[in-house]
């Protein structure tokens, strides 16, 4: 009778545990499965390459197909008349290519490193929209940064922001040491004449470029014609600009050619632990592989031979 009785129990208690589990199993939530994002893979890149080649994430588009199409950050590291300006021009003619300019010109933006480094994470992250920006599949991404712009104030933590960001730097200067003066004093000199129809400009892109205003009297012996309006007449910007002559003290010359040398050599001193090339815009210019065309019909310029 015990045993009977021990069975029944032992019934009852194993049929309440079934019961609750398929209860449970009616009640429960379903699981909710989330697939993450598939990693870019590093195909057909040198090891030494990784932390050179990025896969950026817009927060103002979206890169679509070409989201795992590698991106190369640079910054072009130069002083005022030293064709930066033409050089940039031809990095631009490429497709893939988008340099942005004197970012730093405007003083607020290099008011102190944290406005910089803001400033340089939309660049480097596609978010920074210009007439330089180009579409979802850029393949290199930059700027234009003189070295008076709080390049050499800040350059401790700038230097260590390339570093970690993978970040390559182009120094482009001139080689002949007087030209590289008077560029400093002429764009010196600019800076208050304002000779441009009263505003600063530290360079023009072409001999073409015209003023989009009458001429003055005092420009009366610089003209050009425009196509479009043949009887209009107005003088040359690139002429205006390189009409100034600057006053050369002999006695400092020497001093001031190497105040001049020293700039240069102090910034490549900084910047010597970071991956970068040294151009001259001399070399450049007499480079049979790279033509200089009116109207900017540029080649492209390959620009993993500048960086490698």
């Amino acid at each position: 009778m015990l045993v009977v009785i021990f069975v029944m129990v032992c019934g009852v208690y194993i049929c309440s545990v079934c019961l609750r589990q398929i209860g449970g199993r009616a009640t429960g939530r379903l699981l909710s499965v989330q697939v993450g994002e598939r990693p870019c893979e590093f195909a057909h890149v040198e090891p030494s390459e990784k932390p050179y080649v990025h896969f950026p994430k817009p927060k103002t588009f979206s890169r679509e197909e070409c989201a795992c199409n590698p991106v190369r950050y640079f910054a072009i590291l130069s002083s005022q008349r030293s064709g930066s300006g033409w050089f940039e021009t031809l990095l631009n003619s490429h497709m893939n290519i988008s340099s942005n300019g004197e970012i730093f010109s405007v003083k607020v933006r290099r008011s102190n490193i944290s406005t910089i480094t803001e400033t340089l994470d939309k660049i480097y992250n596609l978010d920074w929209m210009t007439s330089a920006s180009k579409n979802e599949c850029t393949a290199a991404v930059g700027l234009k940064w003189m070295l008076n712009q709080g390049l050499m104030q800040h350059h401790e933590e700038i230097v260590e922001y390339f570093k970690s960001r993978g970040v390559s730097a182009i120094f482009l200067f001139r080689r002949n040491l007087l030209r590289r003066m008077v560029s400093i004093l002429a764009n010196s000199y600019d800076q208050n004449a304002k000779l441009l129809n009263g505003t600063h400009k530290s360079h023009v892109h072409s001999p073409h470029e015209v003023l989009s205003i009458p001429p003055s009297p005092s420009y009366i012996h610089i003209y050009v014609h425009i196509s479009l309006c043949p009887k209009v007449i107005y003088p040359v910007q690139a002429e205006i600009l390189a009409s100034f002559k600057p006053s050369v003290n002999t006695s400092l010359l020497m001093r001031d050619l190497q105040q001049v040398e020293d700039l240069v050599n102090k910034s490549m001193e900084y910047f010597k632990s970071t991956r970068h090339i040294i151009l001259y815009y001399e070399d450049i210019i007499n480079n049979r592989t790279v033509t200089y065309l009116s109207n900017f019909s540029l080649p492209a310029l390959h620009f993993h031979l500048i960086l490698n």
